[in-house]
């Protein structure tokens, strides 16, 4: 049983130790993809925010449309390639929920429901109505620990920090 305690305690040490530098790294790569893809396809595309526009949360439904293209477009493309360096992970993760709270707002939330069960019908990946707010809400939960944890050792933030202790 000894033997089996100290195997224990050296694989979940390797693993903490390992897991301050690379836990988080493909939370961030996948989250930089994403929402690096989305920008780029609003860069190169057309504003079509006017139809939804009504549908988004204060402030961003009193905005100019172009100004809130603008916004969504560089905060997504700079945001993306923030995270996949580790640079500021803390407030683009933050910044990027709130795009995709605004996105599941305007978007992807159902136009009518009645029920909580109604409501969950829009937890799907379609084009096919009750709403489709799945993927927005799964970045949601994948940017949370980068929030409260920032980007791991593997960062640019980290060597950040670590310059300004010394």
């Amino acid at each position: 049983m000894n033997k089996l305690t100290d195997f224990w305690t050296r694989l979940t040490g390797t693993l903490d130790h390992s897991g301050a530098w690379l836990a988080l790294l493909p939370i961030r790569l996948l989250m930089a993809w994403e929402f690096g893809s989305a920008g780029f396809k609003k860069l190169h595309g057309q504003n079509w925010f006017a139809k939804v526009q009504d549908n988004f949360l204060f402030p961003f439904n009193v905005l100019p449309v172009e100004l809130s293209w603008f916004l969504a477009t560089w905060a997504e493309i700079l945001g993306g390639f923030a995270l996949a360096i580790g640079l500021f992970t803390r407030f683009w993760a933050f910044s990027l929920i709130i795009v995709s709270i605004v996105a599941i707002s305007g978007v992807h939330w159902p136009e009518q429901w009645s029920s909580l069960a109604e409501l969950w019908q829009g937890y799907v990946i379609t084009n096919k109505g009750h709403g489709n707010f799945r993927v927005p809400l799964l970045f949601i939960a994948m940017l949370w620990p980068l929030v409260f944890l920032g980007g791991g050792k593997l960062s640019i933030d980290h060597l950040l920090v670590k310059q300004l202790k010394n």
